[in-house]
């Protein structure tokens, strides 16, 4: 059973600003609902609330990972760095292009540091049998969770469909047929079902949002579907004070990139909803032309922890969703164990083939 820290780990304790947040964390004044330290109004009952002194953000500073290609974003006054993403540190310095998009959104960190590492633990836990007997001390010597904001696309658009498509109707006809019943001819009846073909077209239009796009090469989007779905009623408009003690990622993918990635999938999505829309009971030949207006997008910050470890060589990683908990990653398998447990599952077959055989 693999211990648990009895504190947080190492690089990951709060900041004098995280302090300072929390500690401005309190209710609304009207109707109590918990706010946050930013908030200009309660999200409950729209109360102005009254604008706290905060202490003036510390400078970042800028890395880029050279072996994956991360850019991310961390306070002044750290010196050594390794990439949250690769483990590596083959990292150097760099400043953003001045003319990239602006964060317009963000989700806080729900999961507090101590909380992701114990779920760390118990998802390395899972499944134990057929790993490694060292995999546990391998992992907890490696390189730390890490709280990274990573950049998240999210697009809106008006969607117009044209679709064509064959609908077909099913109906009944009562078929005579002979058979033999002990070796005599026998004539029965069986209902037979046909279909009915027509062909039918229309107009399919609706407003499409709320599909998130990885903006970081270092979370593909296979891995950001997994720690999905992320809570976006909770997004709040973007200050600077969120980032205080986290480390903050550069979008990467750019803009035209996520876009046509979001537009594939609403198409997709629609093309579904038209096939559930359409009559009949059964269909085929459907297809579906998509055109899209009044794109909108929105550069969003979103909270994952991320731990990158290394085992006989290789790399391996955790992804923790920040706002819910939801986790993924790799671990590494023993295939000396698994060789055992299939020799072991051979030598029950043979045991039980030979009982079989002698009892016969």
């Amino acid at each position: 059973m693999n211990p648990q820290p009895s504190a947080i780990p190492a690089g990951q304790e709060q900041t004098a600003d995280m302090q300072q947040l929390a500690a401005a964390a309190t209710t609304c004044p009207q109707c109590g609902e918990p706010v946050d330290a930013l908030d200009e109004f309660c999200s409950s009952c729209g109360y102005h609330l009254p604008r706290k002194e905060t202490a003036p953000q510390a400078a970042r500073q800028y890395f880029r990972c050279r072996n994956c290609g991360a850019e991310v974003a961390t306070e002044q006054q750290q010196r050594s760095y390794v990439c949250p993403f690769c483990d590596s540190t083959y990292v150097m310095p760099f400043s953003p292009e001045k003319g990239r998009h602006e964060v317009e959104f963000v989700i806080g960190f729900a999961i507090t540091p101590q909380q992701a590492w114990q779920r760390f633990q118990q998802w390395l836990a899972r499944g134990n049998w057929f790993r490694p007997s060292d995999l546990a001390q391998a992992a907890r010597v490696a390189e730390k969770l890490r709280g990274v904001y990573i950049p998240f696309w999210s697009f809106s658009a008006l969607a117009q469909c044209r679709w064509n498509a064959e609908i077909g109707e099913y109906w009944y006809r009562t078929e005579t047929y002979t058979t033999y019943e002990n070796g005599k001819p026998v004539t029965r009846t069986r209902q037979v079902r046909e279909t009915e073909w027509w062909h039918l077209s229309g107009l399919y239009h609706r407003y499409v949002s709320g599909y998130l796009v990885s903006g970081s090469r270092g979370l593909p989007q296979e891995v950001a579907e997994e720690i999905k779905p992320f809570q976006l009623t909770a997004l709040k408009r973007f200050q600077p004070g969120y980032l205080a003690g986290w480390l903050a990622e550069e979008y990467t993918v750019e803009q035209e990139e996520a876009q046509q990635r979001c537009l594939d999938f609403f198409h997709k999505l629609l093309v579904e909803e038209v096939a559930d829309f359409l009559p009949g009971d059964t269909h085929r030949g459907l297809s579906v032309q998509s055109e899209f207006s009044q794109v909108n997008s929105d550069l969003i910050l979103l909270p994952v922890y991320l731990l990158a470890y290394r085992y006989q060589g290789r790399l391996y990683r955790f992804v923790l969703n920040g706002q819910t908990g939801k986790a993924t990653g790799d671990k590494p398998l023993s295939w000396i164990k698994i060789s055992i447990f299939v020799g072991v599952i051979l030598a029950v077959l043979m045991a039980l083939g030979l009982i079989g055989y002698l009892l016969n």
